[in-house]
C-alpha cells in the first residue's frame, strides 16, 4: 500500500493528536497524584466514541476513520507501543529480586495468585460467560482470562506510585515488587497458553505449526503449550546469559556502532520469531526487557535508557491513548456485568493478599496495605484485555470492563498509599537489594 501526500498528512494529525492528548492526560493526572497511565488512557477516551464521537460524530470518524490507510497505519504504531510495555514490563521483572523477607513474599505469593486464579476459574465455569466471547473465545480460554484479570498485579503502576510517594526504599515496596514479579511471571505464563487455545479456533493461524496442515485438536493443543513453555522458559533461564554474550562479541558491528539499534533490533527479531513459532509476538518482547533487566552493563543499561526514554515519549503513551481511542462507554460498557465482576475481582484479591499477608506474621495495618497495592491491576491488566481482544478471544464489552478495571484499581491504590504516607506508616531502610527506583518505568503503568 502506498500512501498519498494527503494520508501521510492525516496520519502525522491524528498522531500528533494522540500524543498531545495523552501527555496533557498524563500531566494532569500526575498533578493529581494519580497514576499518569489513567491521564493517557483518558486523553484517548475523550477523543473516541465516548466523548467526541458521541458529540461530535463526524469530527471524530474525520480524524480517526474506522478503516483506511490512517487506521492501518495507526494499527502499527499501536503494536509498536505494545511490545516496547511489555520490554519495560519484562525489564522490571528482570531487575527485581526478592529480600529477606521470603516468608512474608512466599506466603502472599501462594495466596494472592492461586487463590484468585482459582476461585476466578471457577466461578467462569459456573456462570455463562458466552456473551463475553471473542470470535476466538471459548469457555476454556474465558475462564483463563477471567481468573487472570482477578490475579494480575501491575509492577509499573506500583513502582511508580512508591517512587511518587517516596515509599520506593521501604521494606514495604520490596516486598510487594517481589510478589509482583513472580505473580507476572506465572500469569504472563497462563496469558501464552490462553492465545496459544485461541490459535487452535483461528482459521488463519501463523507459524510453524500452522504449515504442517495437521487438523488433530490434540496434537495442536500439545504444540502451542509446549512452544510456548519451552520458549519463555528457555529464556527466562539463558536469555541474560545469551544476550550479553551477542552483546560483547567482537563481530557485532551493530552493538558496537550503536548499542540501542542492537537492542531494537533484538526486539523485533524476538517478536518475528515468535510468529514464526505461533507465538503471540508480545512474548518476544517480555524477554528481551527479562535479560536486559538482568544485565549489569553499562553499555546495555545506556541504551535501555534511551529506548524507554522514546518508548514514554512516544510510542507507549500513543498505545495507551488508542486503548482509550477504543472504548466506547456508551454502548459497549456491561455496566451489571462490571458491577459484580469489579466486586468479585476486588474481594476476592484483596482477601486472599490480606489473608496471605497475615498469615506470613504481618499485622493488620501492613496487611491492609500489602492488600490495597496488590490490587492494583495497570498496565499487565490493560495488555491482558487488549492482546485477548486482538486475538479474538474476548469481545468489545469484556475488553472494557477489563481495561476500566485496571484504571480503577490502580486509582484506588494510588489514593490509599498516599494517605497512609501522609499518617507516617511506611519507614526507609538502608539495606535495598538494588536501586529499583532508577529503573522505575515511569510512566509504563
Amino acid at each position: 500500500m502506498t500512501l498519498k501526500t494527503a494520508d501521510v498528512m492525516h496520519v502525522l494529525l491524528a498522531l500528533t493528536i494522540l500524543v498531545l492528548a495523552a501527555h496533557a492526560g498524563a500531566e494532569l493526572f500526575r498533578r493529581l497524584r494519580q497514576p499518569p497511565v489513567i491521564g493517557e488512557i483518558a486523553g484517548g477516551l475523550l477523543l473516541g466514541p465516548t466523548v467526541l464521537g458521541y458529540l461530535l460524530p463526524g469530527a471524530g470518524q474525520w480524524v480517526f476513520p474506522a478503516e483506511g490507510p490512517t487506521t492501518s497505519v495507526m494499527g502499527a504504531f499501536y503494536h509498536l507501543g505494545l511490545f516496547l510495555l511489555v520490554y519495560l514490563i519484562g525489564f522490571e521483572l528482570g531487575g527485581t529480586r526478592a529480600g529477606a523477607e521470603r516468608r512474608t513474599v512466599i506466603w502472599i505469593t501462594v495466596a494472592g495468585l492461586a487463590v484468585p486464579f482459582a476461585s476466578g476459574l471457577l466461578i467462569a465455569r459456573s456462570a455463562d460467560m458466552t456473551a463475553l466471547a471473542g470470535p476466538l473465545g471459548s469457555p476454556a480460554t474465558l475462564s483463563l482470562v477471567f481468573g487472570t484479570a482477578i490475579a494480575v498485579t501491575s509492577i509499573p503502576v506500583i513502582s511508580r506510585i512508591m517512587l511518587d510517594i517516596g515509599i520506593m526504599r521501604t521494606r514495604f515496596a520490596r516486598v510487594v515488587l517481589s510478589v509482583a514479579v513472580l505473580e507476572d511471571v506465572v500469569l504472563y505464563v497462563i496469558l501464552s497458553l490462553i492465545l496459544a487455545m485461541a490459535q487452535i479456533r483461528a482459521s488463519e493461524a501463523y507459524g510453524l505449526w500452522a504449515l504442517t496442515g495437521v487438523d488433530s485438536a490434540a496434537l495442536t493443543i500439545a504444540y502451542y503449550i509446549l512452544a510456548s513453555l519451552v520458549f519463555l522458559g528457555f529464556l527466562l533461564w539463558l536469555g541474560p546469559r545469551i544476550l550479553d554474550r551477542l552483546s560483547a562479541s567482537r563481530l557485532n558491528i551493530i552493538e558496537t556502532r550503536s548499542p540501542v539499534a542492537f537492542l531494537i533490533a533484538v526486539i523485533f527479531l524476538l517478536c518475528v520469531l515468535c510468529v514464526g513459532l505461533g507465538i503471540d509476538p508480545v512474548f518476544g518482547a517480555l524477554m528481551v526487557g527479562f535479560s536486559v533487566g538482568r544485565l549489569p552493563t553499562e553499555r546495555t543499561a545506556a541504551a535501555h535508557k534511551t529506548i524507554k526514554g522514546i518508548s514514554l515519549a512516544f510510542f507507549v503513551p500513543v498505545y495507551f491513548a488508542i486503548v482509550g481511542l477504543k472504548l466506547d462507554l456508551i454502548h459497549n460498557f456491561p455496566l451489571a456485568f462490571f458491577a459484580w465482576f469489579f466486586a468479585v475481582a476486588c474481594v476476592v484479591k484483596w482477601g486472599s493478599v490480606w489473608v496471605g499477608a497475615r498469615l506470613a506474621g504481618e499485622d493488620r495495618s501492613s496487611a491492609t496495605n500489602l492488600a490495597t497495592a496488590m490490587n492494583a491491576r495497570g498496565g499487565p491488566g490493560i495488555v491482558l484485555a487488549s492482546t485477548t481482544f486482538s486475538a479474538g478471544v474476548i469481545n468489545e464489552a469484556f475488553f472494557t470492563a477489563l481495561v476500566v478495571l485496571s484504571i480503577i484499581t490502580s486509582q484506588l491504590a494510588g489514593v490509599w498509599l498516599t494517605a497512609m504516607v501522609s499518617r507516617g506508616h511506611f519507614r526507609s531502610v538502608p539495606d535495598v537489594a538494588r536501586d529499583h527506583g532508577a529503573k522505575v518505568t515511569a510512566g509504563a503503568e
